[in-house]
């Protein structure tokens, strides 16, 4: 998504444009294009630590994967039953 802002500011549309088709608000464009012209592509890759932290370890998947088919409709009771919730 954010490349693909880049690639439409580029063609020229303005920043509540490219907004509109990315789902991003025009202020989040801007600070992606900026990004970008200061570190190149390796500017829009998401940095360690950001972003939204994993709600569960699924480091046995064929138990977390049970635990969701068996109660789909509850997070906390899948992550009690699978033994895998997330330290982070």
């Amino acid at each position: 998504m954010r490349c693909r802002a880049i690639l439409l500011k580029a063609n020229g549309l303005t920043s509540q444009e490219v907004g509109e088709q990315t789902e991003m608000t025009h202020i989040s464009v801007n600070s992606w294009v900026r990004q970008f012209e200061d570190e190149g592509i390796k500017g829009l890759e998401t940095r360690h630590g950001r972003g939204r932290k994993p709600i569960m370890d699924c480091s046995n998947e064929d138990a977390v994967r049970i635990a969701i088919e068996n109660d789909r409709q509850s997070e906390m009771k899948a992550k009690e039953a699978s033994g895998s919730i997330s330290s982070a």
